[in-house]
C-alpha cells in the first residue's frame, strides 16, 4: 500500500517472530483492550480520520468486536470511509474445508463485521461459511455473492475456488461482483471471472497481499472492478512466479522448497506492484 502511495498507520494484531506457516513461532497477541488503548491515543490527538480500514487475520472474538466498534466510529468521522475486510477463517484442502480460527468467530464475522464492510475478500470456503450455502457451480457462486451483497458489502471478491476453470485444471478461478445503487435507486451489478495459473506450492500471506492490492486498485478504478481485479491478480501472479523461481534456486535441484524459501518476494516485485503488466484478463459475466 505504501509503494502505491498510501499513507498507512499499521496496528500489529500480532507481534510474531515469523508467520505461522513455520514449524515454530514466538511472540505476543494484541488483545482488545490494547487495541482500544491505541485507538484512544489516535482519537485524543484527533488523527482518527481515515479513508480506508483494512483488516485480516484475527483469532479473538472480543478483538474482532472492538474492530467493528472502531470502524463504526471512524465511519461517523468520515462517512465515505471504505472498510476492506478479509474474513480469514479457513480454507479447503483436497476438497475438505476446515477452520483455522476458533469457530466462535464465524457469527461475529457474519452478524457484525460483514454488515459494516464495504469490500470483502473471502475464499470459497469462507463465502460458504458466511452464507450457509455450498458452492458447486458458478451459478451457486453468483448467488452466494448476491447473498453477501444483501448483508452489506458493495464489492465481493471470492479470491479462490475449486470450480472447474474453462481454461482447464491448471487454472484457479476467482470471481468478483460490484453492486452500485445509482442516485435514482436502480442497482447495477458488474460481475467478473478470472482464471489464473495454479502455482504448485503453499504460500503464506497471499490473502493479505490480495486484499491490500484490491484496496489500492479499487481506489484508483472505483467504478471498474474488472480493471481493479486484473491489476490485483496480475500483480499476484508476478509475485508468486518470482517467489517460486527464487525458492527453487535456493532449495537446490530436486529439493522441495521450505517455508523460508517460499517467503513472498515483495521487495523484489516492487515494480510489478506499482505497475503490473496485465497477464490475467477478467471475463465479464
Amino acid at each position: 500500500l505504501q509503494v502505491l502511495g498510501f499513507e498507512v498507520d499499521t496496528v500489529n494484531s500480532v507481534q510474531f517472530s515469523n508467520h505461522t506457516g513455520y514449524a515454530h513461532w514466538k511472540g505476543q497477541v494484541l488483545n482488545s483492550d490494547e487495541l482500544h488503548e491505541l485507538y484512544e491515543g489516535l482519537k485524543l490527538n484527533k488523527v482518527n480520520r481515515y479513508d480506508y480500514v483494512l483488516t485480516g487475520y484475527t483469532r479473538d472474538t472480543s478483538f474482532l468486536a472492538m474492530v467493528v466498534d472502531i470502524v463504526q466510529e471512524l465511519k461517523q468521522q468520515n462517512p465515505n470511509l471504505v472498510y476492506v475486510c478479509d474474513p480469514v477463517m479457513g480454507d479447503k484442502w483436497n476438497g475438505e474445508g476446515s477452520m483455522y480460527v476458533p469457530k466462535d468467530l464465524l457469527p461475529v464475522y457474519r452478524d457484525k463485521v460483514v454488515p459494516v464492510a464495504d469490500i470483502i475478500t473471502p475464499n470459497q470456503f469462507e463465502a460458504e461459511l458466511l452464507t450457509g450455502k455450498k458452492i458447486y457451480t458458478e451459478k451457486d457462486a453468483l448467488e452466494v455473492m448476491d447473498m453477501l451483497h444483501a448483508m452489506g458489502p458493495e464489492t465481493v471478491v471470492i479470491t479462490s475456488s475449486d470450480l472447474q476453470a474453462p481454461l482447464g485444471n491448471d487454472y484457479l478461478i476467482a470471481l468478483g461482483s460490484h453492486r452500485k445503487t445509482k442516485a435514482d435507486g436502480t442497482r447495477i451489478t458488474q460481475r467478473i471471472r478470472m482464471e489464473s495459473p495454479k502455482v504448485d506450492a503453499v504460500f503464506v500471506g497471499t490473502g493479505d497481499l490480495f486484499a491490500a492490492m484490491l484496496l489500492a486498485w479499487t481506489h484508483k478504478h472505483p467504478n471498474n472492478l474488472k480493471v481493479a481485479c486484473e491489476k490485483t491478480v496480475s500483480a499476484m501472479q508476478h509475485v508468486l512466479q518470482r517467489t517460486i523461481k527464487s525458492a527453487k534456486v535456493q532449495a537446490g535441484e530436486g529439493n522441495k522448497p521450505n517455508s523460508a524459501h517460499l517467503e513472498l518476494r515483495m521487495v523484489q516485485s516492487k515494480k510489478d506492484i506499482e505497475n503490473p503488466e496485465i497477464i490475467v484478463k477478467a471475463t465479464v459475466l
